[in-house]
C-alpha cells in the first residue's frame, strides 16, 4: 500500500538538501569605486619644463585620476607666489636657498634633493658675436644676457665668472670685462635661452639641461669643471597641500628609477633612486 504523505515529505527533503548543497545563488561583491580625481599643482623651477612635461605624462599614465598643472618660473618666483597664498601642492627649486626660505617660512615640509646641473654658455646658431671660447665674453661690445642674481641660474653665473676671476688662466680683469657687457638679466633660464635663440644677445649662461633642449638653435661652449657649478634640485610638498597624498606619491615618482631616467634623458644629473 503506498503512502503519498509520506513520499511527499521526503521529495519536499531531498529538495531542500540539494538546494543547501550547491543550488544558492552566489552573491556577487559590489564594484570597488574609482577614485576620485585630484588635480596637482606642481610649482616647479623654469629649466624643469621638458623633464616634469614628460615626467607629468608617464604618471598620469599610471594614476589616471590625477591631473598635474604645472607652474613653471625662477624659483624665487615660485617663493614668492606661495607665500602670497597661491596654491601649491609640490615645490621643486633649482636651489637648496629658495627651498630653505619656502621652509623658513612654514611653506613645505621636509625637501629631498631630486636632480642636479651644471651651467654652459650658449650662443646663437649663426653665432654673429663670432663667440668660440670663454675669453671671448670679455671681449668689448659682446652683448651677454644672464639671470638676474636672485634667480638660481643667475646667481650661478656670477659665482662662476668669480672662480674664473680668481684664475691665472683669464686674470684679474676678466670678471669685471665679462659684466660690463651684460646687458639684461632675466627673471628665469628660460627668458635667457629665448634671447640667445632669437639673436637678440650674443651670449647667455644657461643650464647645461637648457641648451640641449635648445640644440638645434644655439651651439654652446663647455664652461670646465674647476669653474663650473653643480646646482642640487630639492623637491617637498608644500604645508597646505590640497591633496597631501597624492602629492607625495609624486615625489616619490620624481625619486624613483622612473622618474630619475627621465631627468637623466634631459641631461640631469641624476641621484639615487629612493
Amino acid at each position: 500500500m503506498r503512502h503519498p504523505l509520506r513520499t511527499v515529505l521526503l521529495f519536499l527533503l531531498l529538495a531542500t538538501f540539494v538546494a543547501a548543497c550547491g543550488g544558492a545563488t552566489p552573491t556577487t561583491s559590489s564594484p570597488t569605486a574609482a577614485p576620485a580625481p585630484v588635480t596637482l599643482n606642481v610649482f616647479a623651477a623654469a629649466s624643469l619644463s621638458n623633464s616634469f612635461k614628460e615626467i607629468a605624462t608617464q604618471y598620469q599614465a599610471k594614476h589616471p585620476n590625477v591631473k598635474i598643472t604645472y607652474n613653471f618660473n625662477g624659483s624665487q618666483l615660485l617663493v614668492q607666489q606661495m607665500s602670497n597664498g597661491a596654491p601649491a601642492d609640490v615645490f621643486a627649486s633649482a636651489d637648496v636657498a629658495n627651498m630653505q626660505k619656502a621652509s623658513q617660512g612654514n611653506l613645505v615640509n621636509d625637501s629631498q634633493i631630486f636632480a642636479k646641473n651644471k651651467l654652459t654658455v650658449i650662443v646663437p646658431a649663426s653665432n654673429p658675436g663670432n663667440i668660440t671660447t670663454l675669453k671671448d665674453l670679455a671681449r668689448k661690445g659682446v652683448k651677454l644676457d644672464i639671470a638676474a642674481p636672485a634667480v638660481p641660474v643667475g646667481k650661478y653665473a656670477l659665482q662662476v665668472l668669480d672662480k674664473m676671476g680668481q684664475s691665472s688662466d683669464y686674470g684679474t680683469t676678466y670678471e669685471g670685462a665679462v659684466k660690463a657687457n651684460v646687458v639684461s638679466q632675466e627673471e628665469n633660464v628660460t627668458a635667457v635661452v629665448q634671447k640667445v635663440q632669437l639673436g637678440e644677445v650674443d651670449a647667455g649662461i644657461v643650464y647645461s639641461t637648457d641648451a640641449v633642449a635648445a640644440a638645434d638653435k644655439v651651439k654652446f661652449i663647455d664652461i670646465p669643471d674647476n669653474f663650473n657649478v653643480i646646482a642640487e634640485y630639492p623637491i617637498a610638498v608644500t604645508k597646505n597641500a590640497a591633496h597631501a597624498t597624492e602629492a607625495q606619491s609624486f615625489v616619490q615618482y620624481v625619486l624613483s628609477a622612473d622618474g630619475q631616467a627621465i631627468l637623466t634623458k634631459y641631461r640631469f644629473i641624476g641621484v639615487t633612486p629612493s
